[in-house]
């Protein structure tokens, strides 16, 4: 998976990380040697979900190094990351920060549906995964996974298996099939036994791939 390095900003932890750890490693011998490998760490998440998303669409299809740079850049550009401010700061400014046309156009449209309140952040944390992911996705530039990776590390729900995740494939494959490749009947297979930790098992099998914690 595509992310960048946390910068100073409220973050949160979930509640319910130790009991499913506890879990996993009941239902699952690969979870059972996985897990304790990586002690007391555990997700951390953004609160800010306009920040979030903003950082998840700069960071889509680009190395972690350069996505760092270009949100380095944005935030130069836009310190408050707040949607007025995005707009205020035009297509030319954030495509001068690094961002593709299209991004920027992404990025653009993002705070104009917050700043016209035509997604209902507020009431979020309140509804299911599949209608928060519904109404995300109606955004330019946020698909299923962005919309995952946002239900993960802003929302912070237990449950999520981003089938289009890369890194979870890698994951199956080298921890569940000796790197053989994987479809994604067979990650849904490996899956049903993680319910209703879905997110944690895929946190881990991350951390297997690059022990650096990430953080959106």
């Amino acid at each position: 998976m595509t992310a960048i390095r946390q910068s100073a900003s409220v973050i949160s932890v979930p509640a319910y990380w130790h009991d499913a750890k506890e879990e996993l490693m009941k239902r699952d011998r690969i979870m059972r040697k996985l897990i304790p490998q990586f002690g007391d760490m555990q997700l951390v998440g953004k609160s800010e979900a306009f920040t979030t998303l903003a950082r998840s669409i700069v960071s889509q299809q680009i190395s972690v190094k350069a996505a760092e740079a270009v949100w380095q850049r944005f935030i130069d550009v836009c310190p408050k990351c707040t949607p007025a401010q995005v707009l205020k700061a035009g297509p030319e400014a954030l495509a001068a920060c690094g961002l593709s046309k299209r991004k920027a156009e992404y990025v653009l449209d993002l705070a104009d549906h917050f700043k016209a309140k035509r997604v209902h952040a507020d009431k979020w944390a309140e509804m299911d995964d599949e209608e928060v992911i519904s109404e995300l996705i109606q955004i330019r530039g946020i698909g299923r996974w962005t919309a995952e990776m946002f239900l993960i590390f802003n929302l912070l729900r237990p449950n999520i298996l981003p089938l289009d995740d890369l890194g979870l494939l890698k994951g199956i494959s080298v921890n569940y099939f000796s790197g053989e490749p994987v479809s994604r009947s067979d990650v849904r297979e490996v899956a049903a036994n993680w319910e209703p930790w879905r997110t944690v098992a895929t946190w881990y099998l991350w951390r297997s791939l690059d022990s650096a914690p990430v953080v959106y």
